[in-house]
């Protein structure tokens, strides 16, 4: 296989967080001739490389996890590495999910240091044997990144453990964080190598590259990018205390798609988006949609599930036949509880040995008849806290087995070895009862291959002496908190953390009916065949697919530094306003209609100020002097504040409160929109509104001439959010009847009259200026809100009339690169103000009289 150069794909112009070497490449391309590197061998390649197309690559698909699906071991009569597949790797078995022809690609970590004289070696071999890609990450950043930040840090972060002192836990450590970029950044470097960026899509799996997405987006900005993680997501109460929360979150967010297990996982990544970055979510036809700088992250909510054949597979083995008849003698005449647990301290090992212990205290008569056989996997993490869980599991079971077991009889039987996957099969198949009682856990497959297991196949009904169209039954007691837990709809499901209700539902598995017990376990059964780990692959591979579907469709900018990169992803005629373009324009017209937001436009949103500055007035002034122009100030303020802090603009028109008043120049009388003149509807707007302002705190009731608004900028978000979806309904449910509208804005919920836009306000003007013989020629609205889009669109129309002599020119500018109606857009308000002096400075102003014709909004037909 040959690895790909992007080389001219852009690089974002901006300083890295960390000064972080490159990668050596330490993967040869093919040769097609001794000597001489071919390239080609590519399906595709960049523009600029080559003109050969893609049309005859395969599908490929890169792997991306912190280590490789391969076990490797070094031959002790030769002295080299040999490598063979990891049959239980999740990350092989997904391949599954994919067509025969798409070709995977593996790249991560071994589980074994090599030599840096052997890695050139054993890279060509890996890749040529198994399509795996090593990293060869350096010890000691390898022990920084895994052993520290992830297992120190992200890992305990996630299962809801905070560091309060430093007995529990260890404090944030700014060079372990340096270590886990440093890596990400590594991994990043070995996709960058190999990729085909036009055509593979890469999938990206758990906590330990988080980051790693930021680097690929930098790169290439049209990547087809998921991710998946496979630990709980936690609230963002805990993981707001991350002080990298912001770059984690972004790196997240440089996805096309992110998969989470549960919903509970997704709600709280949502969440954190929301209170830590202010973006919001929603849920398009099914999928839910996070809007990105014009970039939609999907979400996508699905458990993994377990490999149906190499679970059967292992089932059939002699060597689990004959486990089976061994357990079978060892344990004759007993009901066996089996638990399969990682020895940490989020697995509730403990917590589950205090729940036997209480089982047979409340049920003596359960003493000699039920055993529960604890297997403990070698702990994946290092640490006090590992020493500490595995010395008081050891403790809390020779306590058990001596109050209540005898010289022929242990309750409690602790395997604290590697168990092989026979071994495991013959327990599972065993087994009365299987108990995971986490506190805290991501996933956890062991109820599903317990489930699988006690379904057998020909050869476990042989073996078990059992006829093959026998009934099958299975009990599981599981904790609340694990992602398992809610497909497993027939489980006995348990607060791992309240011994006695786990052993009384311990008690009730043991007790239960067999007619029950099969019941439950078809019900299982049938969802764990069916939603298998090729069933997860293929589901993520296919919306993945879909997330990318407008990657071509966008024109792209990357902006940002550093974690901060992000992608601008926007409609390609949507670019930037150049001032010499639009002063070209406005030099050659006559009729200029100008439109103009306020807040946002020519005065900063966030500034505390709100009176427009002497420059502003100046500028504005400059404009309306100009006998060419008809200059308006369209905004949703009330017209007292804008008639006074506008008033040095003479000749200046104002369209207050979204244009239910409006007036041509400081002279001209204020007049009303007819179509809003019944205002009674905000006798019954007012009363609820208050009642939601008391109910949320941080609310706020702005009482205008022609409409009502509740802004819940200062709430808790997701409260506040919440709260106004209900008032949305509420307030629509209440004006059914009545001549008002809602909307729901920015942090606010707007009632306000029927047939009032900004985009009636354009329209009118535009109209009467043609009724009035002077067709504009020139017409440009600027704006950075959802109401200034109704203008958008609505000059857009007004302009489209057959009946004009000319099609004016025509300048719609949002204020922010943003999806809009607008073609053009404007950084920020300083942006707008160099772009309109530039204007000014073309004006050539003369005295100026009042207009004879007045803006109505009556009838113009």
């Amino acid at each position: 296989m040959a690895s790909r150069s992007c080389a001219n794909f852009l690089h974002l112009a901006s300083g890295d967080l960390l000064d972080i070497p490159q990668t050596p490449r330490a993967l040869p391309r093919v040769m097609t001739v001794p000597g001489i590197i071919s390239d080609m061998d590519y399906c595709s390649s960049n523009e600029g490389f080559s003109d050969v197309t893609s049309s005859g690559c395969r599908e490929r698909k890169i792997i991306v996890a912190n280590v490789l699906p391969l076990h490797a071991k070094r031959d002790a009569e030769t002295s080299k590495w040999r490598f063979s597949l990891d049959e239980d790797s999740l990350l092989l078995q997904l391949k599954d999910g994919f067509s025969p022809e798409t070709e995977v690609l593996y790249v991560g970590s071994l589980k074994v240091d090599i030599d840096a004289s052997e890695q050139e070696e054993v890279a060509q071999k890996l890749l040529e044997d198994f399509n795996c890609v090593p990293t060869f990450l350096p010890h000691d950043l390898q022990k920084k990144f895994y052993l520290g930040f992830c297992k120190q840090q992200l890992w305990p972060l996630f299962h809801y453990m905070l560091p309060m002192c430093p007995d529990h836990g260890d404090r944030f450590d700014r060079f372990l964080w340096q270590a886990y970029v440093s890596a990400n950044k590594i991994f990043a470097d070995k996709v960058m190598e190999v990729i085909n960026p036009d055509d593979d899509y890469v999938w990206v799996h758990d906590y330990h590259l988080m980051v790693l997405p930021t680097f690929l987006r930098k790169r290439f900005y049209r990547i087809k990018l998921g991710f998946f993680l496979h630990s709980p997501f936690p609230s963002s109460e805990i993981y707001r205390t991350l002080p990298v929360r912001d770059e984690i979150l972004r790196g997240l967010l440089n996805c096309d798609l992110i998969g989470f297990h549960t919903f509970d996982y997704a709600r709280h990544f949502l969440s954190c988006c929301s209170r830590m970055l202010g973006l919001d979510y929603e849920s398009k036809r099914g999928h839910i949609g996070l809007d990105y700088f014009g970039r939609t992250v999907f979400i996508k909510i699905l458990p993994v599930g377990v490999h149906m054949g190499g679970l059967e597979s292992v089932l059939n083995l002699p060597s689990t036949a004959a486990k089976v008849k061994e357990i079978q003698k060892q344990f004759e005449g007993k009901k066996l509880i089996l638990g399969i647990d990682d020895m940490d301290i989020f697995k509730g090992i403990s917590l589950k040995l205090l729940a036997v212990e209480q089982l047979l205290q409340q049920h003596p008569g359960l003493q000699g008849k039920i055993v529960l056989v604890q297997i403990v996997n070698p702990a994946r993490g290092s640490g006090k806290d590992v020493q500490e869980a595995k010395k008081e599991t050891y403790l809390t079971a020779k306590k058990i087995n001596e109050v209540y077991g005898s010289p022929n009889y242990q309750p409690v039987i602790l395997i604290d070895r590697p168990v092989p996957r026979y071994e495991k099969s013959a327990y599972y198949a065993l087994a009365e009862c299987c108990i995971v009682n986490a506190v805290r856990d991501g996933m956890n497959l062991v109820p599903y291959k317990y489930i699988v297991s006690r379904q057998g196949t020909a050869h476990m009904d042989e073996a078990l002496a059992i006829k093959s169209d026998s009934p099958r039954t299975s009990m599981l007691v599981v904790s609340e908190f694990i992602g398992c837990s809610p497909s497993l709809s027939g489980a006995i499901r348990v607060n791992p953390w309240d011994i006695d209700a786990v052993a009384e539902a311990l008690n009730t598995a043991i007790i239960m009916p067999e007619s029950e017990k099969q019941l439950r376990h078809e019900k299982h059964y049938r969802y764990v065949s069916t939603h298998d780990v090729a069933y997860w692959a293929h589901s993520f591979a296919q919306d993945l697919d879909r997330a990318c579907q407008d990657h071509y469709s966008k024109r792209c900018w990357g902006i940002g530094l550093g974690l901060g990169f992000k992608v601008v992803s926007l409609s390609p005629s949507f670019r930037r306003l150049a001032i010499d373009h639009i002063v070209s324009a406005y030099k050659r017209t006559n009729r200029r209609a100008i439109f103009l937001d306020y807040d946002g436009t020519v005065v900063p949103e966030a500034s505390i100020i709100k009176t427009p500055s002497p420059e502003v007035i100046s500028i504005l002034k400059s404009l309306c002097d100009d006998l060419k122009n008809t200059v308006f100030i369209v905004s949703g303020r009330g017209r007292t504040s804008l008639s006074d802090w506008l008033a040095p603009c003479e000749m200046l028109g104002i369209a207050a409160e979204h244009g239910y008043f409006i007036r041509w120049s400081k002279d001209s009388e204020w007049e009303t929109s007819p179509v809003g003149a019944d205002l009674e509807w905000k006798k019954i707007v007012e009363p609820v509104m208050s009642l939601y302002r008391e109910a949320t705190d941080g609310s706020n009731i702005e009482t205008k001439e022609s409409a009502l608004v509740w802004h819940h900028q200062d709430a808790d978000p997701d409260f506040g959010s919440c709260q106004a979806k209900e008032l949305l309904d509420h307030l629509e449910n209440v004006l059914a009847n009545e001549p008002a509208v809602v909307k729901r804005g920015q942090h606010i919920i707007e009632v306000k009259p029927q047939g009032v836009s900004k985009g009636l306000v354009a329209e009118k003007v535009l109209s009467r200026m043609f009724n009035g013989g002077k067709p504009s020629d020139f017409v440009m609205c600027i704006g950075d809100d959802k109401s200034d889009e109704d203008m958008f669109q609505s000059i857009l129309t007004s302009v489209s009339n057959p009946s004009l002599p000319v099609a004016p020119e025509i300048f719609a500018c949002t204020v922010g690169r943003k999806p809009s109606k607008a073609k053009y857009y404007l950084d920020d308000t300083a942006d707008v103000l160099k772009l309109l002096q530039g204007l000014a400075t073309a004006t050539i102003s003369k005295p100026r009289c009042l207009p004879q014709i007045q803006v109505s909004f009556e009838s113009t037909a």
